[in-house]
């Protein structure tokens, strides 16, 4: 047996509603205005009038007179409020058919299609609310499509590297000597690199990867990261890089390991595009929370740009960038680590001066005791 649909459900409501509405009048019509009237009639009486004779003749004339006029008011209100009615029911129903055709259009693939306005205002909400959706599920789509585009353009490179190589050693036209041998390993770590980091953000994103938060002095965890980077350049290197943290920085609640992981990517990031001048880190304090920056002198990023910075395997200079070996996503996983610690990362940019990555963490209780960073730190401060 099917259900009722809607519009019925209305018709009948509406109805029932007159119905009731009917019943009660006819009901205390009927038992109610003949006393009233006699009442009436024996006040006319008190004034010197004897209408004894004809008070029942009264009394049968008016009940004729009000059951016809109120049989005619009952069938010209039922036919009024009935159309009234189906009317109402059908501004209601209509754009509820239109929701489930576009609906049924969004789940078929066309995403491009948008309710309109509607002049009752619950239906307007829940027509915003699906257009929204639609939306939401039109970006996903595309970042989709994007993401499988990327991923096969990152593999593709690495991987007609590799394929030229070894089918010119298998036919004798390139030599098997020790440098091939090392752009084969670079190119396959590279292709290693890409997995391990599609994995994380993977984890990442779905909410396995697991981040256990201790109060860590990250001053110490700045130090050991930016002194690791330090010891790896050469002295006539243009680029300086500098290290600012307050002697009493409060602990903060993060997982060590995660957050060298961050500072790791931001400062590969800085040093890869600054060609001379300086990339300094600078932690402090600010409305109960830990602020970290990684500020360079580089080209800087557009305007434009920056909405995108955090997005998976966006790059504001693709050649360039796929030439040095990033990922493309070292970013995006820096953003959700942070998110995981219920942080917030931002990026500031200008042309031709530098850009800033800052994000803060939590402090934790002024109680906690310190756990040590995850590696021995050198005693000299960058």
């Amino acid at each position: 047996m099917s259900k009722p649909s809607l519009r019925s459900r209305l018709f009948r409501a509406h109805l029932t509603v007159l119905a009731i509405g009917i019943l009660t009048l006819t009901a205390v019509g009927w038992l109610y205005t003949p006393r009233l009237f006699v009442l009436r009639l024996r006040r006319i009486e008190g004034q010197n009038f004897r209408m004894a004779q004809v008070q029942g003749q009264l009394v049968e004339v008016f009940q004729f007179a009000w059951g016809r006029g109120m049989l005619w008011a009952a069938l010209l209100g039922g036919i009024s409020a009935s159309s009234l009615s189906y009317w109402l029911s059908q501004r209601i129903v209509q754009p509820l058919l239109e929701m489930e055709e576009i609906t049924g259009a969004f789940a078929a693939g066309d995403l491009d299609r948008r309710l309109p306005e509607y002049e009752i205002l619950e239906l307007t909400q829940l027509a915003h609310s699906v257009n929204h959706m639609a939306a939401d599920i039109q970006s996903v789509e595309q970042r989709r499509r994007d993401l499988v585009s990327d991923l096969s353009h990152e593999l593709r490179t690495p991987l007609t590297i590799l394929k030229g190589y070894l089918e010119g050693m298998a036919d004798g036209t390139i030599e098997a000597d020790p440098a091939v041998y090392e752009r084969l390993a670079r190119e396959t770590k590279r292709l290693q690199r890409l997995v391990n980091d599609l994995q994380e953000l993977s984890q990442l994103e779905s909410g396995y990867l697991p981040i256990h938060p201790q109060p860590t002095d990250l001053g110490e965890l700045l130090n050991y990261v930016v002194t690791r980077f330090a010891d790896q350049r050469l002295p006539e290197d243009p680029v300086q890089l500098k290290l600012e943290v307050p002697p009493k920085l409060p602990l903060a609640q993060v997982d060590a390991e995660r957050i060298e992981q961050v500072m790791v990517n931001l400062l590969s990031n800085a040093l890869r595009h600054t060609q001379k001048g300086a990339v300094s880190v600078k932690a402090w304090r600010e409305d109960g929370k830990v602020w970290v920056a990684v500020k360079d002198t580089g080209p800087g990023i557009a305007a434009e740009d920056l909405p995108h910075v955090f997005d998976r395997f966006w790059r504001a200079d693709r050649s360039r960038d796929r030439a040095s070996g990033g990922t493309g996503i070292g970013l995006t996983i820096c953003r959700r680590l942070i998110e995981l610690h219920s942080g917030h990362i931002e990026v500031a940019s200008t042309v031709g001066q530098g850009s800033i990555f800052r994000f803060w963490l939590p402090i934790t209780s002024p109680t906690a005791p310190p756990v040590a960073p995850p590696h021995p730190l050198p005693q000299e401060t960058v």
